[in-house]
């Protein structure tokens, strides 16, 4: 009987604005041949950067994606008048705010594969949440690991 497989891919994301972002597809996509095959398993994705985030949420209704994105600026201010609330303000007024949001979401999220998919819920998805304004690249490290079929 072989052992379980462990294989890693590095991902790319496409820019996406400041906001909350489903990207289900985007990976199960970059990761169709990775997962074909595996009986039972676990998908780890790891946000390669300090000033966004990946959770498992709502799929299904995108006022879920608007109101995530509005309550974290509630909770983390931003410092756009410039009053120095923030020691680590050189890279603009949305970078600290960014690195606490990172830091509350989190940069990784792990999903269970069964028969080559991804075991979801109904109604969860992938979210990518950019902090920053204007375009970055973002790079997810994918580590599938599992019992093949």
């Amino acid at each position: 009987m072989p052992g379980p497989t462990y294989s890693q891919h590095p991902l790319s994301l496409p820019s996406y604005p400041r906001g909350s972002h489903l990207i289900t597809s985007d990976i199960t996509s970059q990761l169709s041949a990775p997962l074909k095959g595996v009986k039972a398993g676990l998908l780890h994705l790891f946000l390669q950067h300090t000033s966004c985030a990946l959770s498992l949420n709502e799929n299904y209704d995108s006022d879920v994606r608007k109101d995530m994105s509005d309550s974290l600026d509630k909770i983390v201010e931003e410092d756009k008048a410039g009053k120095g609330i923030y020691r680590h303000d050189a890279e603009g007024s949305d970078d600290m705010p960014a690195h606490i949001k990172s830091s509350l979401i989190g940069a990784s999220v792990s999903i269970p594969i069964t028969h080559g998919k991804l075991a979801l819920g109904t109604w969860q998805g992938i979210w990518f949440l950019e902090f920053r304004d204007g375009k970055h690249r973002r790079k997810v490290l994918a580590t599938v690991q599992g019992e093949r079929e």
